[in-house]
């Protein structure tokens, strides 16, 4: 198990947190994108504990997402099943655990002062942090895909599910944006990856 965690994980990673999917009777799965989200955490009807983690992201953000998700699990176990997910009991096991990897033998130095600043309070996912989610792309395969931030205001793009938008004016902190086909208004997020048209 440990060198499987290897292909997915930093390599100094993998010992520690195999010992954490054990501790926690953890289920792992490894599943193709899904564009919802990175990782998930359920209990199966068996009593089992099943984390699901996407196959497509790098091995920087899996470590992230993998010990996001065993952060619920240890949550719900030590607080009961009432606290909110993304509550303080989550934020603060999430922290716990992560910290341990937070060092320069686990991450490369660019990303350490992300991480420490995101782990003062974490959000409910690390694309929530845009500085976090930029910092992190730096280590994905080379993509044709921009950041709603790149593109200049005016300019066309295409989501995932193929509408067509035009980028308008930041309001606070995310991009008003038409559909081009029905006229309505959309906030992105300043790192939502798009497909830049023109």
């Amino acid at each position: 198990m440990v060198e499987t965690l290897k292909k997915y994980i930093p390599e100094r990673a993998a010992p520690p947190v195999f010992e954490l999917i054990k501790e926690h009777g953890v289920y792992l799965k490894i599943v193709n994108e899904r564009l919802t989200r990175h990782g998930d955490y359920r209990i199966l009807p068996d009593g089992q504990h099943q984390i699901t983690v996407n196959v497509s992201l790098n091995k920087y953000r899996f470590l992230v997402t993998l010990v996001h998700e065993i952060a619920h699990l240890v949550a719900f176990k030590k607080y009961g099943r009432r606290i909110k997910p993304h509550g303080k009991e989550w934020k603060h096991t999430f922290q716990h655990l992560m910290l341990p990897f937070i060092r320069p033998e686990i991450f490369p130095q660019d990303l350490l002062p992300y991480l420490a600043r995101h782990f003062k309070n974490p959000k409910a996912s690390s694309d929530t942090d845009a500085h976090l989610s930029v910092a992190l792309k730096m280590y994905d395969p080379p993509s044709d895909k921009n950041y709603i931030f790149e593109i200049p205001t005016g300019s066309t793009f295409r989501i995932q599910n193929g509408k067509i938008f035009q980028k308008g004016s930041k309001r606070v902190k995310r991009y008003e944006c038409v559909e081009v086909a029905t006229g309505k208004v959309y906030l992105f997020q300043p790192n939502a990856e798009v497909e830049h048209l023109k």
